[in-house]
């Protein structure tokens, strides 16, 4: 399998890891660039203004001499790592911190003009060509009685406020490392956890595609991946089961549609032979008649069987109706077959009237199926009993039956289709084996429950519910 979601995970991590050293690398470096210029320029702003308030004016009014701002001037400079002027007006440099001699000569800055620096108190420059790289440039005046006599300028030069910046950068690289490590941690811990299951998964997928559904998945957490997974694999054992069961089904279909035909076949081919005489002719065409009967009550069955399914519903008209009504009504459908019999049907009905909730006519063929049922594999000479009893809003239908009974193993295997027992195969020629299925079908749509007890040779009894009516009539 190509592991295209992984390496989708690996190249993003990647990318993160280009996208972050680039962010690092241009905004970030251009944002703490900015940030240390600007603190520094606040920094030596303040120590200017200090320095024209203090020293500079009180060497303009005539208190300090020159040569004591020059040593004042010359410590702060060199415990700044700075370079400190104090010019006059027009450019020209009265002391230099850093040149024992510039008041003396009286040099000037050439094309000095306060106005170049905007409104801001400094400039990044070589300030007018005085210098061979760029500097940061703050001036603050120097203002006795009020009025501008000259200015402090200090000069620091960029490549030191950029080496505090490189190493502001190398934290936040150490800082980026860590994160991407992290990322990476996290990515080994989604390989683990997500993944692989997801891996197994899509395996298992693969498998079931090819028509191996006993693989199993192997995912046990509790978290949405386990009940994906636990999901997964119901649904493979639902398909391996809805695979065996239309093996069986095709199968069983095939043999119960096989003997009818074969007999209708052979019995048309021996009447057109002649190997059947005329005067006998009348007993195999009602044969045919009763094979062909057979084969039509199987495809009824198997059509309204399939409006169901394994996990299909089923369309319900619920209503309101008196079950006790219906029993009797069933009850003396079966009369003629009955007297044939010599089987009795004894009701013991729960009131006049008991109203239940559901589909009548579902209901109704749920009593006939179970009486019918109840009739093939009874003995002569004896009763079946119908009742039904009220109990905690439910009411619940009895069919018993004094017959063969079903065996011990074959209990649970009377709902499948087409299911018939050993004893019931010789007793039931015209049973399709999908009555049962039919019964349990339709209760189920309504909600309900159905079971059956059987004792073989004693007799079988089948018990449903149903929802009581809340309104009950008179």
């Amino acid at each position: 399998m190509k592991q295209t979601l992984y390496l989708k995970f690996l190249a993003g991590y990647l990318i993160f890891g280009i996208l972050g050293f680039l962010l690092v690398s241009t905004l970030t470096n251009y944002a703490l660039r900015s940030q240390v210029q600007a603190a520094e320029s606040r920094t030596l702003y303040t120590e200017c203004t200090e320095i024209a308030s203090s020293y500079a004016s009180n060497y303009y009014n005539g208190n300090m001499k020159l040569s004591n701002l020059h040593s004042y001037l010359e410590t702060i400079s060199q415990y700044m790592n700075t370079n400190i002027e104090v010019i006059d007006v027009s450019g020209r440099i009265i002391v230099d911190s850093g040149d024992s001699e510039a008041f003396h000569n009286e040099a000037a800055i050439q094309g000095f003009n306060i106005n170049d620096f905007g409104n801001r108190y400094y400039m990044v420059n070589q300030f007018y060509g005085r210098f061979s790289e760029d500097y940061l440039t703050v001036f603050a005046p120097i203002t006795p009685s009020y009025k501008v006599l000259g200015y402090v300028l200090i000069h620091k030069p960029i490549a030191d406020i950029s080496d505090y910046t490189y190493q502001l950068l190398d934290v936040a690289y150490i800082t980026l490392l860590l994160i991407f490590l992290l990322a990476f941690i996290i990515l080994l811990v989604f390989s683990l956890l997500i993944y692989r299951p997801i891996h197994k998964i899509t395996l298992a997928a693969d498998a079931y595609i090819n028509g191996d559904f006993s693989h199993k998945i192997g995912i046990h957490t509790q978290d949405e991946i386990g009940h994906l997974a636990a999901a997964v694999d119901y649904m493979a054992n639902e398909l391996n089961t809805l695979e065996d069961d239309q093996r069986k089904f095709v199968s069983n279909v095939s043999h119960d549609f096989r003997s009818p035909l074969t007999s209708i076949k052979g019995y048309i081919e021996a009447i057109l032979d002649g190997t059947i005489p005329y005067e006998m002719q009348d007993k195999y065409l009602n044969i045919i008649l009763f094979e062909t009967e057979r084969l039509n009550k199987l495809t009824s069955s198997i059509l309204e069987l399939n409006q169901f399914g394994s996990h299909g519903k089923t369309i319900l008209y619920m209503n309101n109706f008196d079950i006790n009504y219906i029993i009797r009504m069933t009850a003396l459908a079966f009369e003629g077959i009955c007297s044939e019999k010599h089987i009795s049907i004894e009701l013991i009905l729960s009131g006049q009237n008991l109203y239940v909730t559901a589909d009548m006519a579902k209901i109704q063929q749920v009593i006939y199926n179970l009486t019918d049922n109840a009739i093939k594999f009874s003995h002569p000479d004896s009763s079946i009993t119908v009742e039904t009893t009220e109990k905690n809003d439910k009411v619940f239908v009895s069919v018993k039956d004094s017959g063969i009974g079903i065996p011990k193993e074959s209990l649970k295997k009377v709902w499948e289709r087409f299911y018939k027992t050993d004893a019931s195969r010789g007793k039931d020629k015209r049973g399709t084996g999908l009555g049962l299925s039919i019964v349990k079908e339709i209760i189920q749509a309504h909600g309900e429950n159905i079971n059956v007890i059987s004792t073989e040779g004693v007799g079988t009894e089948f018990i449903f519910t149903l929802s009581l009516s809340k309104e009950q009539y008179k």
